[in-house]
């Protein structure tokens, strides 16, 4: 049995686990490939800024800026705008990183949606299918394995792929929860690396 038939046995409640499916592969691959380029865009504008504060040529702030995705950018940006008090400028800080993990978490919420929810989908695919059981039962007037089969094969495979879509969606939220949390650190760190070199090319 190919995977159509199987598709195609699990009846209509399928389309939907289908999409699920399809959204979870999508945020998934993204959000990967976005973690990737989030990565190494920091650290070249750690590289270039940790440069361009060493050399004292602070004027070349704004050309790095307007080179890098915002995400990255605002942060640091904060750390270079006008002198204020510790306090003040540890709030600024604060939103600006609050700005920056909204940004890697973008998305995490539908797998985390899709794998609390396509469980209980497949479960209505197997409280329909058992319900096409009863009608079988009441159309052909006697009971038997022959009568139900169909229609308990069907309920049985969308309660399998709401498990599995379930599954994969959780593993990838996890996974990139972890991902966000780990790319965020290391932005962190360096922000507070860079903030403490400028604050000593100052003097």
């Amino acid at each position: 049995m190919n995977l159509v038939e199987v598709f195609k046995q699990g009846g209509f409640i399928m389309y939907p686990l289908l999409v699920f499916s399809v959204a979870v592969w999508t945020v998934a691959i993204q959000k990967i490939w976005f973690f990737i380029n989030f990565r190494k865009q920091a650290k070249y504008f750690y590289d270039e800024a940790m440069r361009i504060i060493k050399s004292k040529r602070f004027n070349e702030m704004e050309w790095l800026y307007n080179n890098c995705p915002e995400i990255i950018a605002k942060p640091h940006s904060a750390i270079f705008q006008e002198s204020v008090s510790p306090e003040e400028f540890e709030a600024r800080i604060q939103r600006r990183l609050t700005e920056t993990s909204l940004g890697l978490k973008k998305n995490l919420w539908m797998l985390g949606t899709i794998g609390s929810s396509a469980p209980f989908v497949g479960l209505f695919g197997t409280v329909w299918g058992i319900m096409g059981s009863f009608k079988a039962i009441g159309v052909a007037g006697k009971s038997g394995f022959a009568v139900v089969a169909g229609t308990i094969s069907e309920a049985l495979v969308a309660t399998a792929a709401g498990i599995l879509v379930a599954v994969i969606a959780v593993i990838f939220y996890n996974f990139l929860q972890v991902k966000a949390t780990e790319a965020l650190t290391e932005f962190k760190n360096g922000l507070g690396d860079m903030a403490e070199e400028f604050n000593s090319a100052k003097k």
